[in-house]
């Protein structure tokens, strides 16, 4: 029998999650009973398919008309702990998408709250889901690539200014008074270093023992789109480049560093390349799960949940790292140029260095740009 799935926020990125449970529910494992949106989708908006869902502005309202087993959130980050819990309160189980929260404070008051629940909560890394990660666990375990070192990550990608006007809390670290916090490392790049923790195998929030970071900005907003974490823990670090003002963007990918070889892993492809001493270089595709197939997996089965809450404890602390840091520095204005072809800025240099951190474990000041920022450091 199939499980009957509410979705709040469907448009934006949300639409994802539309095709998502179209294609589950043509397989029969859900049904989506249900669509909570400020404004009612209109019938072109609902894919074929779909059939003709009840929708509500009030998600509380919502779940007990259908009484969906799951729902499905992907709004604001500052509404995710409160409609989480609203879920949680009518004992449906959720998929939250990410990051969970804007806080740590807020993440605690979610996590603990659909725990006393008593309902089950995966958290929307899909990168988490792939066949790889535990494949490279394995891999590092075993030894393939000696004493790992540590990880690094790199994430250059571009973004148009009109990405930066597609909500009222897009690039903000506030809006009205509430936390938002959605900068390069916290939303877009958010899986470079969630699955660079996992990678270690250093998920939880007890994990992390020191943060530094680097914030800058190139565009006209209040949070930042061009950063560098390195986050400390037992296993060693997990330095993350990012940027969304790219030169030539390219695929975020994931460098495991041993004393005898490595491993990189583009995360968005589930592609995997071995690279050690005395051997040939090995390329692997893997495949990946989908959360919310494991999620229903879990309820009907028992299947381990692949994304728990407590799984992204250690990249929530990153999350309460960038909220509390000073606000990002503005680069200076010859560090940056407008491409009025693609409507964007660029950083000039800032692929190279995007590499460079994720093939040294260095932060921008460490290799030389000249308007990095010492770090600010977070214990």
């Amino acid at each position: 029998m199939s499980v009957d799935v509410v979705l709040a926020g469907a448009r934006g990125h949300g639409r994802r999650h539309l095709d998502n449970i179209r294609r589950l529910q043509a397989t029969g494992l859900v049904r989506l009973a249900g669509i909570c949106e400020l404004t009612p989708l209109t019938g072109e908006e609902i894919p074929d398919g779909l059939g003709t869902p009840e929708q509500s502005t009030d998600l509380g309202a919502l779940l007990d008309a259908t009484g969906a087993r799951i729902a499905v959130v992907c709004t604001p980050i500052p509404t995710h702990t409160d409609l989480a819990l609203t879920a949680a309160a009518r004992g449906a189980h959720v998929l939250l998408e990410k990051p969970p929260a804007p806080s740590y404070a807020e993440f605690r008051r979610m996590a603990d709250g659909v725990a006393e629940a008593g309902v089950a909560c995966q958290i929307g890394f899909q990168s988490l889901g792939s066949h790889a990660v535990p494949v490279i666990r394995r891999l590092i375990t075993e030894g393939a690539v000696g004493e790992v070192i540590g990880v690094g990550g790199a994430g250059a990608w571009a973004r148009d200014e009109a990405y930066y006007r597609r909500a009222p809390w897009a690039g903000r670290r506030r809006l009205n008074g509430a936390d938002v916090v959605d900068g390069v490392l916290t939303n877009p790049l958010a899986h470079a270093v969630a699955t660079g923790l996992a990678l270690l195998g250093t998920t939880r929030a007890e994990d992390v023992t020191r943060i530094e970071t680097e914030l800058l900005r190139a565009n006209a907003i209040e949070s930042d789109d061009t950063s560098c974490v390195r986050v400390r823990t037992p296993r060693g670090p997990v330095t993350v480049a990012a940027t969304l003002c790219a030169e030539h963007p390219g695929e975020p990918y994931l460098l495991v560093h041993g004393s005898s070889g490595r491993i990189t892993f583009w995360y968005k492809q589930d592609r995997v390349l071995l690279q050690r001493t005395g051997h040939g270089p090995e390329e692997t595709e893997y495949g990946r799960t989908d959360l919310l197939e494991n999620l229903v997996a879990h309820l009907d089965d028992g299947a381990e949940l692949l994304v728990p809450p407590d799984a992204t404890g250690a990249f929530m602390r990153v999350v309460e790292a960038v909220r509390t840091a000073p606000d990002p520095a503005p680069l200076p204005e010859d560090a940056w140029r407008p491409l009025p072809a693609e409507h964007r800025r660029i950083v000039p240099g800032i692929d190279g260095l995007v590499a460079a951190a994720a093939d040294t474990l260095a932060l921008y000041s460490e290799l030389g740009a000249s308007w990095a920022l010492p770090n600010e450091v977070s214990t």
